[in-house]
């Protein structure tokens, strides 16, 4: 273990040796989307936060006390990050992929909202806006999650469901992976809001890229809630498409099998 930990802290500092990309961001809130099982998605994460230095990282990956368990861990350590976060434990990637990430932030407060798969379950057929009251304590209508999104949003959306589920989902499920996937952007939004009143500027929000996206994801539900608070989006993608970012960093693209030939499960560069 110690001889990986000296590999990744040398990755790290390779990676830091590399030149920022012109456009800086000096937003409250600074969304890091990434492709999640992309080693040069997170080098690039962790450039970005060595740079920012930021108050606090709220990370999609992280419960809330799993969070509370790698603040009390030796941060300086990826094995005792790891441990403490229990990602064994998760379907995440593996965590030398996010150890130069927790690296960078290790003298940032750590905050997490994952949503558990039972919460986005309940929210595909309840709706995201009972759900989120009911698991955040919070009102949803903050986010606009009371509201239908309009009919070309909604179709897009599902559309897009369709195709990173390789056109196995079917019709019927897909209005409810939109509300599970409104249910995560409202509680990114709520964390990155509250780590900013508690902490302040700038927090750093780790998360899929579609979650970075500023036409639907947490920079607009952020916007809706709070439109004095300033959030500056990044996208890292293997491939140039039509999301939209403040930012877009292409990083080359990890060897993979076909996902529509694997068994079902959590897409790798899933949102």
């Amino acid at each position: 273990m110690v001889g990986a930990a000296r590999c990744l802290a040398a990755g790290l500092l390779l990676a830091l040796a590399q030149p920022l990309p012109a456009r800086s961001a000096s937003a409250d809130i600074v969304i890091l989307g990434e492709v999640h099982d992309n080693r040069a998605t997170h080098l690039a994460q962790a450039r970005r936060i060595e740079a920012l230095r930021p108050a606090a990282v709220v990370f999609e990956m992280l419960t809330p006390q799993a969070a509370e368990r790698v603040m009390a861990a030796d941060r300086a350590d990826p094995a005792a990050i790891a441990e403490a976060a229990r990602w064994h434990e998760t379907r995440w990637p593996p965590f030398e992929l996010y150890a130069p990430v927790f690296l960078a932030a290790r003298e940032a407060a750590i905050l997490g909202m994952a949503v558990t798969r039972e919460d986005a379950r309940k929210a595909m057929f309840l709706g995201a806006n009972r759900v989120f009251g009911v698991v955040f304590g919070a009102d949803g209508a903050r986010f606009g999650l009371d509201l239908a999104l309009p009919p070309d949003e909604q179709g897009a959306r599902e559309a897009l469901k369709a195709r990173t589920h390789c056109g196995a989902l079917p019709p019927v499920l897909l209005r409810g992976f939109v509300e599970a996937q409104r249910l995560r952007d409202a509680a990114l939004a709520l964390s990155a809001l509250s780590a900013l009143a508690t902490h302040g500027p700038p927090v750093v929000v780790i998360a899929g890229h579609g979650h970075a996206r500023t036409d639907w994801g947490v920079p607009r539900l952020i916007a809706f809630a709070d439109p004095h608070v300033t959030v500056h989006s990044v996208g890292y993608v293997e491939t140039p498409d039509d999301a939209s970012f403040d930012e877009t960093v292409l990083v080359p693209a990890t060897p993979r099998g076909d996902p529509c030939g694997s068994p079902p499960g959590r897409p790798a560069t899933g949102p």
